[in-house]
């Protein structure tokens, strides 16, 4: 009987921690949930603000997983850079530290009602006097600790009860090792909490049931075990944020691979560094301060690697959006020799050319919406890499001729972009009409379309005379489609709002082909500037 009273106790306790790390949780991130959001966007700009950042985040919510969360959330949303949000990712294993520190320094020490209820019942005045207001998820919160310390408590007194009879003598060694950082991982899986389980293992070492080494490996395996979180919030998420959480799995398990490897030397250090503090030297703060170091340990890893681990990370999880947003000519190993760098640049505008008019002929084709901002946001970006391309080289010594090329490249980038542009207005205007198309209008389309391969990019202009003057004829065909179009509408043969509808698609179309042309010919100037080009391309 006393066996069962004893389990009970013990499931018990582990329901009061986990609903009162819940509570707490809640309360936490309501009242400071506007906090969450301009942290995390505003102080991340370096590697130390990033850590701070996310430790202190972790530290105020007291739930890594929930900063996991919101970390991979603002990459995901494109609020925070995948660098940025890995060192976020890292300070918040630091951040989990606060709850092994607060459950040794209060929770194992205080007498829990004198603490516990008072926490409760003014939590829940407060909660019950401004439900909806700060104030009530601020008393929800300190209901929340009270619950905790409870659960505490009754793990203690459970444990207790299993050390004159229960013993882990039989699972020393480097088996008994492993069998508790399996243990670890796993009570952190099924109870998604990883302070469950170090409450666990704190408990259990204060009680004796655990060994200080045993319930280190525990520590290691709770660690190990908020990983899960990670991935399942990357579950159907964009590339960027599954690698972030990527990033946080390797984290927690090469770190939890060289604690492993180093254990007797961290204890050995933790012993140190407790008498060094004069900390208690009760076994739950041994483990709160193990705890602290062995993330401290992961940050000290991972500070030279991050840069490797962030390129190795971007090589994977790609998307086509990314595949084409990516420059492939842009070098800044170039930027020593301008002339090659120019080529690189001439290289990489006429390839944004060849996205654009791309684009442009889906939008005239009613392709997806989806497919049109994915096409628009990868041009976006290439202009972007292009710009900072020219404003590095432009850094650099080169001759005055060189100089002088460096504003028509970022003219022709804009060109394209405007086309790109025009062609997501051009969709939406599409999608607004809803007769078929009159025939007038698709002559002046296919016209308008045949005209795009003549200035594609990867299209040589041969006579600008005759290019002049097909655009002429295409003017001349836009004048009279706009007649025609506001003629039937004065008859009342083409509604009011289509009418208007079809005049902005056509003078969109025409607007496009203007800047493709613009683009085209300076291009092709750009072409004839670079002498080794051009030789290959009379080869």
């Amino acid at each position: 009987m006393n066996d069962w009273a004893t389990y009970g106790g013990l499931l018990g306790g582990i329901g009061l921690f986990l609903l009162g790390m819940s509570l707490m949780t809640d309360g936490l991130k309501l009242a400071a949930g506007p906090a969450l959001g301009r942290i995390l966007t505003y102080s991340t700009k370096t590697r130390m603000r990033g850590l701070a950042s996310g430790a202190l985040l972790t530290a105020l919510v007291q739930s890594s997983s929930a900063v996991t969360v919101a970390a991979i959330g603002f990459v995901n949303a494109g609020l925070l850079t995948l660098g940025q949000s890995l060192w976020v990712l890292f300070g918040s294993n630091v951040g989990t530290t606060m709850t092994g520190w607060l459950v040794a320094l209060v929770g194992l020490k205080f007498k829990v009602d004198l603490l516990a209820l008072p926490l409760i019942g003014i939590g829940m005045a407060l909660r019950l006097s401004g439900e909806h207001s700060r104030r009530g998820a601020a008393g929800l919160a300190l209901a929340g600790f009270g619950v905790l310390f409870l659960g505490i408590d009754m793990l203690k007194d459970s444990f207790s009860g299993f050390t004159s009879g229960f013993t882990l003598n039989e699972f020393e060694g480097m088996t008994g090792i492993a069998l508790m950082v399996l243990s670890g991982i796993l009570m952190t899986v099924l109870m998604q909490a990883s302070a469950a389980a170090l409450v666990l293992a704190f408990t259990a070492a204060e009680s004796g049931m655990l060994g200080i080494e045993a319930a280190a490996a525990v520590v290691i395996g709770a660690n190990v075990g908020t990983t899960v979180t990670a991935l399942i919030a990357a579950i159907g998420a964009t590339p960027n944020a599954k690698r972030a959480a990527s990033a946080h799995v390797m984290f927690n398990v090469l770190t939890g691979i060289v604690a492993l490897l180093l254990l007797p030397l961290l204890l050995m250090l933790v012993a140190e560094l407790r008498e060094l503090l004069e900390l208690d030297p009760a076994p739950a703060a041994f483990l709160a301060m193990f705890h602290t170091v062995f993330n401290l340990l992961g940050v000290v890893l991972m500070w030279p690697l991050v840069n490797r681990l962030t390129h190795f990370l971007e090589r994977r999880f790609r998307t086509a959006e990314e595949d084409d947003a990516r420059p492939q000519h842009l070098d800044t190993n170039l930027l020593g020799v301008p002339t090659l760098a120019l080529d690189a640049l001439h290289q990489e505008v006429r390839r944004i050319g060849v996205l654009a008019i791309r684009m442009f002929r889906d939008a005239a084709s009613s392709e997806s919406q989806e497919t049109l901002a994915r096409e628009h946001r990868a041009i976006v970006e290439l202009n972007h890499a292009v710009a900072d391309f020219v404003m590095q080289l432009s850094r650099t010594e080169m001759s005055t001729e060189n100089a002088q090329r460096l504003p028509d490249i970022l003219r022709i980038a804009r060109y394209y972009e405007t086309l790109a542009e025009l062609a997501v207005e051009l969709a939406k205007t599409l999608r607004e009409n809803t007769t078929p198309v009159p025939v007038e209008a698709g002559k002046f389309n296919a016209q308008a379309e045949a005209f795009l391969d003549s200035v594609d990019p990867d299209t040589t202009i041969q006579d600008r005379l005759a290019i002049n003057q097909t655009l002429g004829s295409l003017e001349e065909h836009y004048q009279s489609l706009k007649s025609h179009f506001l003629a039937a509408g004065a008859r009342g043969e083409l509604p009011v709002m289509e009418m208007e509808s079809r005049l902005r698609a056509a003078s969109m179309m025409r607007r496009a082909i203007e800047q493709a042309v613009k683009a085209a010919i300076m291009l092709d100037g750009e072409k004839a500037a670079v002498p080794h080009e051009a030789e290959s391309t009379s080869a």
